[in-house]
């Protein structure tokens, strides 16, 4: 992960702006790093507004003592820094920082490279049998309309729309604070100010954002690595230079590991594409928790009120402490257990039924699950990049116990039965269920077996059957007979 959270300090290729340029490359030591990360050092205005660093202006110290007729100049300088209009988070910076990052190869000293014809077919074989495997472990159909290679820049282009979806609530909760942080003097005199404060919080989620997802490009094996999909519908994406580097220690077959990893991909696809409120349902959730959190608006006041051009590193510790607290309420609490749980149940019966289809058909499917397993509950890059951008640890805690789940539903009703509690939200197991796993297959046997009895039972009612006309007659001779007396 990234050691400048929410962006302060660009990578070395930014190009450097001008005069201001010249003085961050001597004051960072030759271009190693901005020692002014947003460019207020050298602003026109010496006067004194606000008093000196330190004063009641958290600001003081990053504008020094701006004459207030001088703000004009300020915002300009600002504009040409920034240059963005637009919603919470700078996403063209985040795009373009995401692809530097992933230039400058990942931290193991691989390096992006073009995906060749061997590998796209190699990627396309593997998908295709994976499929095939998978139609014996499953009643869902093939989801995976396509099945495509990338590199990891390719990767970071693809998912680039999902990121916007899921970080845009909380970027619109830190800009707002961004603004509140300043004194009410300065807010009544300098509104346009607030904006422009706004504008530096989505200059500094997208720069964090195109860190974060250039390092996560350097580790991720596919478009669906973390549990949500965060690829175009109905693709079926790995990353050959990725995969090549997970296999590397395994003492596994290269094929071998494809397979495995595009039998996971393909199980997401389908998963995915034959559930259709699955991913309103996660994203639902993120977006619940994301509402609950609050900024710790009195440490980004006084992170910012201590500012010191000459010691970025002091700033940059202190933002490392985190800025997001969730609320502790009930509400909260309930959303992050919600959004816990569907992450758990979409690992855990991807897990499961991928392990039904390679078990019997690759030597090395019990170390390769361990592995993943692992990889995936140990809280890798996914979880660090969502506890840096949105405060939120994107990790499925239960991930055994729910494929544990999963693989009970299975014995006790077959593939056709496990896999019809997707058909809405509320059939599926609940936190509370997969702390007795068994428990739930019971009682979920006799809802379904109650169930079937009440509609038999419909079935049978006389309003519900064709009218017998014997009894209508004898009916209508009782209504006359009412009638006559």
């Amino acid at each position: 992960m990234s050691d400048t959270p929410f962006g302060f300090g660009l990578p070395p290729e930014e190009p450097d702006d001008g005069d201001e340029g010249k003085k961050k490359d001597q004051e960072s030591g030759g271009g190693q790093g901005p020692a002014n990360p947003f460019g207020f050092g050298g602003l026109p205005g010496a006067g004194g507004f606000g008093g000196g660093p330190g004063a009641d202006n958290p600001f003081a110290a990053m504008f020094g003592s701006l004459n207030p007729n001088d703000l004009g100049a300020a915002f300009q300088q600002l504009g040409q820094m920034l240059s963005y209009e637009g919603g919470p988070v700078n996403w063209d910076m985040a795009k373009q920082i995401a692809r530097q990052t992933v230039s400058q190869g990942s931290p193991d000293g691989t390096k992006d490279t073009s995906v060749g014809p061997a590998e796209r077919k190699a990627v396309e074989e593997a998908v295709r049998l994976a499929d095939l495997w998978l139609d014996d472990a499953t009643s869902l159909p093939s989801g995976a309309g396509s099945a495509v290679a990338w590199s990891r820049a390719e990767w970071v282009e693809a998912t680039l729309p999902a990121w916007k979806e899921l970080v845009d609530p909380v970027a619109e909760r830190v800009g707002t604070a961004m603004g509140d942080v300043l004194p009410e003097e300065m807010q009544a005199m300098a509104g346009p100010l607030i904006g422009m404060m706004r504008s530096m919080g989505g200059a500094m989620f997208g720069t964090q954002i195109g860190q974060a997802v250039g390092v996560l490009a350097g580790e991720v094996v596919g478009s669906s690595d973390i549990g949500l999909p965060l690829g175009p519908a109905g693709k079926a994406a790995l990353l050959p230079v990725n995969i090549e580097t997970f296999g590397k220690d395994l003492s596994v077959p290269q094929e071998e590991v494809r397979l495995y990893l595009a039998l996971r991909e393909a199980a997401h696809q389908r998963l995915f594409a034959h559930v259709p409120w699955l991913r309103s349902h996660l994203f639902g959730a993120v977006d619940g928790y994301a509402r609950g959190i609050k900024v710790d608006t009195a440490k980004l006041e006084d992170v910012v009120g201590q500012f010191d051009p000459q010691n970025p590193e002091q700033l940059q510790e202190a933002l490392q402490q985190g800025m997001f607290q969730p609320e502790d309420t009930p509400e909260q609490k309930a959303a992050l257990a919600r959004l816990e749980t569907a992450l758990a149940l979409v690992e855990g019966w991807v897990d499961a039924v991928v392990h039904a289809a390679a078990k019997p058909r690759l030597s090395s499917a019990d170390a390769l699950r361990e592995t993943l397993r692992r990889r995936r509950a140990s809280g890798g890059p996914a979880e660090q990049t969502f506890a840096t951008l949105i405060g939120l640890e994107l990790r499925p805690r239960r991930l055994r116990d729910a494929s544990r789940l999963w693989a009970s539903l299975t014995d006790a009703r077959g593939v056709d039965g496990r896999d019809a509690l997707w058909h809405h939200p509320d059939m599926l197991p609940t936190a509370t269920d997969l702390d007795d796993p068994d428990g739930f297959v019971h009682r979920e046997q006799i809802d379904f077996s109650e169930l079937d009895k009440m509609l038999g039972e419909a079935a049978d009612k006389p309003d519900l059957k064709k009218p017998d006309p014997k009894k209508k007659d004898e009916g209508e001779g009782e209504t006359k007979g009412d009638d006559a007396e």
